[in-house]
C-alpha cells in the first residue's frame, strides 16, 4: 500500500454520536472509466443527533445541506442536531413500519417485512419520487451533502447503491459498501440486540436481528425489482426516478475525479 493510498483509506472525520456516518466515496472507490469516486463530497449516516462537537466537526467539513430521509414520526422523535452552515431538508422515504416490527413473531417475518421495504424502494411511487428529488438535489450541489435515515443502512443503503451506480463503481465493491454497515455499526446493534435478549427474551434475538441488519438478500429484492418494473438500473433511474442525461452527467462530474 502507498503513502496515498493509506490517506485514501483514512475518514475525513468520524462522529461519536453518529457510529454509521461515513463518506461515500469509502476510500476512493475506482470507477469504470479510470478515475475515482471524489472524497469529502458525500457523506451518509444514521441519525444525526449530534453532540455539539460532532455538530462543529460537520460544520468544519463545509456541509451546506442534510437530507433527512426519515418518516415524519421518526424526525419528531430524534430531530436532527443543527450544523452551522448546513441547512436542513427533509426527503421522506417509508422505512421499516414500526408496527409490523412490533408484532414479529419469528425470523422468516423479519425477512419478509425487509423484502418488502427494499421492493417499495423501487415500486412505491413515493419512494421512487423522494429518491428522484435527492439524486436531483445532489447532482445541483456545490458543497458538502449528508444523506441520512435512521439506521443509515436501508433507505441510505440504497440511495448510496443508486449513486455508486452512477458513478461507474463495480457491483462487487457496491455491495462490499453497503454491507460496510454491519461491520461499522456493528455496536450499536449488539446494543438493541442485548435489550431484545432482556425484556423479550434470548429466542427474539434472531427474528429482530433481521430488521436491523444490511443483508444481501435484501439488496437483491430491490435489484429484482428494478429489472422487472424497467428493465435496467438505466431504466429505473432515467423513467422510475426522472433523472435526464444531464442531471445524470452533472452527478457524474461531481461523483468522479
Amino acid at each position: 500500500m502507498t503513502s496515498d493510498d493509506a490517506d485514501l483509506g483514512e475518514e475525513l472525520v468520524r462522529l461519536a454520536s453518529a457510529d454509521n456516518f461515513r463518506d461515500l466515496a469509502g476510500p476512493g472507490y475506482p470507477t469504470a472509466d479510470g478515475g475515482r469516486v471524489r472524497r469529502g463530497v458525500l457523506f451518509r449516516s444514521n441519525e444525526l443527533t449530534l453532540t455539539h462537537e460532532d455538530a462543529q466537526a460537520l460544520a468544519a467539513l463545509g456541509v451546506e445541506t442534510i437530507f433527512d430521509l426519515r418518516d415524519a414520526h421518526e424526525v419528531e422523535a430524534h430531530p436532527d442536531a443543527p450544523v452551522p452552515g448546513a441547512s436542513w431538508r427533509h426527503v421522506e422515504v417509508k422505512g421499516i413500519p414500526m408496527e409490523a416490527v412490533a408484532s414479529l413473531q419469528t425470523r422468516e417475518q423479519g425477512l419478509a417485512v425487509m423484502g418488502e421495504v427494499y421492493r417499495g424502494f423501487v415500486e412505491k411511487e413515493g419512494g421512487r419520487a423522494a429518491f428522484g428529488e435527492l439524486l436531483h438535489a445532489i447532482a445541483e450541489g456545490r458543497a458538502a451533502q449528508v444523506f441520512h435515515c435512521t439506521a443509515g443502512k436501508d433507505r441510505t443503503g440504497w440511495a448510496s447503491v443508486l449513486l455508486l451506480h452512477v458513478a461507474g463503481v463495480a457491483p462487487g465493491t457496491i455491495l462490499e459498501d453497503y454491507l460496510a454497515t454491519n461491520t461499522i455499526s456493528s455496536a450499536t446493534r449488539v446494543k438493541y440486540l442485548g435489550m431484545v435478549r432482556e425484556h423479550l427474551g434470548a429466542d427474539k434475538v434472531e427474528v429482530y436481528e433481521t430488521v436491523m441488519v444490511a443483508d444481501e438478500a435484501y439488496l437483491q429484492q430491490a435489484y429484482d425489482a428494478v429489472d422487472s418494473s424497467y428493465g435496467s438500473m438505466e431504466g429505473y433511474l432515467a423513467d422510475g426516478l426522472g433523472l435526464g442525461a444531464d442531471t445524470l452527467a452533472a452527478l457524474r462530474a461531481r461523483l468522479v475525479e
